[in-house]
């Protein structure tokens, strides 16, 4: 095998938008995947939402950074993801909840977000039939949006092949080759590729592949369950975000997508660990009768399918990202914590600036560092 500037371990949600910015600034740049083709890891599990509206400051100058990339995509470059840019809603029907939204809306806007409070009616106005009984408001962005995740995954591959990137695929990373404090090459089960630098963009195995160089990483897989509607006609817009718990679980969301399908997933509680990605038979009794109390008007569509996918969390529910600190030319891309989809793309123009030409946004990497203090937690993961 030839020889690369940069390896790129992963074909998923933040491996292949920077494959794609990597080779544009002239590197070879090659893709290692050890499943059959791109975004078929945690990619194709994602439900599509993309977004700026956080409460950390990376990670809003990150989503925003991916935004503009998304709405790019069709007039700069031609590739159609079925966005739709109809905001991010968080409804509130206690005090409690929106005292907390409102409460994150100065540090939010200071970080560069438009983001605000909507009043009860202009709630009901974007998400007719939506439960009128004790709404408050709720906090909406509305430059958020939402997309199809396997055609976005399939235009950045576009992309990346127009580019020069090179894929291989069905090959699993088994080490590296270290000399002098320096990666030299990537060791797969196909045979050895030398290269001047490796990212790790492992998904929900990201851990496994740090811990081949010696970088013990607190990334640990969960599960989440999502599914899918038949089509109906379009009756409302924004992603909603219900973050008020219950018993069985904490925030769970749905969107009607291009096609008119309803979206939907929720975060169970306690966290289901592991990387078992079978479905199960607990999800559409957990998250159905929540959907159904909140929007009425749901009740007579058909699920048609349901899947599961892992969210690699970190303790603090921050992306790691980063330069290995003992390995000269590793690069941490890992813990995405479920949003790779929504970060992939603003993180790709980041890293690909840092590795192309050592110039690095000392913002991100300061506050999503491999090596910061993990003891936090953002408040609005």
């Amino acid at each position: 095998m030839k020889n690369y500037d940069v390896v790129v371990i992963g074909a998923g949600s933040v491996g292949v938008p920077l494959s794609y910015r990597l080779a544009v600034r002239g590197l070879s740049v090659l893709v290692v995947e050890k499943l059959a083709s791109i975004g078929q890891g945690q990619n194709k599990a994602a439900i599509g939402g993309i977004r700026a509206t956080h409460s950390d400051r990376a990670k809003i100058k990150v989503g925003n950074a991916s935004l503009d990339v998304i709405r790019r995509l069709l007039p700069e470059y031609g590739q159609d993801v079925d966005y739709i840019e109809g905001g991010y809603l968080f409804p509130a029907y206690s005090e409690e909840i929106a005292r907390g939204l409102k409460q994150l809306l100065p540090l939010q806007k200071s970080f560069g977000l438009n983001i605000d409070w909507i009043d009860a009616d202009e709630v009901r106005e974007r998400c007719p039939g939506i439960l009128a009984e004790g709404l408050l408001g709720g906090t909406f962005s509305p430059e958020d949006g939402h997309l199809s995740s396997l055609k976005l995954s399939g235009a950045f591959h576009r992309l990346a092949m127009q580019a020069g990137v090179d894929f291989i695929f069905n090959t699993e990373v088994v080490g590296f080759e270290v000399d002098k404090g320096k990666v030299r090459a990537v060791l797969t089960d196909q045979g050895k590729v030398s290269c001047s630098c490796v990212v790790n963009a492992a998904g929900g195995y990201g851990r496994d592949v740090s811990l081949m160089v010696g970088s013990d990483l607190p990334v640990y897989p969960d599960s989440h369950e999502a599914g899918v509607t038949e089509p109906v006609k379009r009756f409302f817009l924004p992603m909603l975000v219900d973050i008020a718990p219950d018993e069985q679980s904490d925030n769970y969301y749905f969107y009607q997508n291009a096609e008119g399908q309803i979206v939907f997933c929720i975060t169970p509680r306690p966290k289901r660990m592991g990387t078992d990605r079978r479905s199960t038979s607990e999800f559409l009794p957990m998250v159905i009768p929540r959907m159904l109390h909140l929007y009425p008007r749901l009740r007579n569509i058909k699920v048609r399918r349901v899947w599961r996918g892992l969210y690699p969390m970190t303790p603090d529910g921050k992306p790691i990202v980063g330069f290995d600190r003992d390995v000269e030319g590793f690069f941490h891309a890992i813990g995405m914590c479920g949003q790779g989809l929504m970060l992939g793309p603003g993180l790709a123009d980041i890293i690909a600036l840092a590795i192309a030409e050592g110039k690095e946004d000392e913002e991100v990497f300061a506050d999503l560092s491999p090596y910061r203090d993990f003891s936090g937690e953002e408040l609005l993961k």
